[in-house]
């Protein structure tokens, strides 16, 4: 995910999270991950306390994180709540 993030699974993850879940305003928390859209639903932002990923048309992201290591639990993050939901 790293070099090439798999749009399909970002997807997947956060449906899962928008559906199992906890609502807070207009943002779904799920197992220290945050997800949520921009006004207009085209833009998907799903972050923990130290990574942000914002995910918009075509395919187009952004990843910031302080380092490697923040990316990794991240990113084991999202696996554990594709494998477990």
């Amino acid at each position: 995910m790293k070099n090439e993030l798999d749009s399909k699974f970002l997807l997947r993850v956060f449906d899962k999270i928008r559906q199992a879940g906890t609502k807070t305003e207009d943002k779904y928390r799920l197992n220290g991950i945050v997800a949520f859209t921009d006004l207009d639903g085209y833009t998907l932002f799903v972050e923990d306390a130290q990574v942000k990923l914002q995910y918009g048309f075509h395919n187009q992201y952004h990843f910031d994180y302080p380092s490697d290591s923040a990316f990794e639990q991240f990113e084991k993050k999202l696996k554990e709540i594709d494998k477990n939901h």
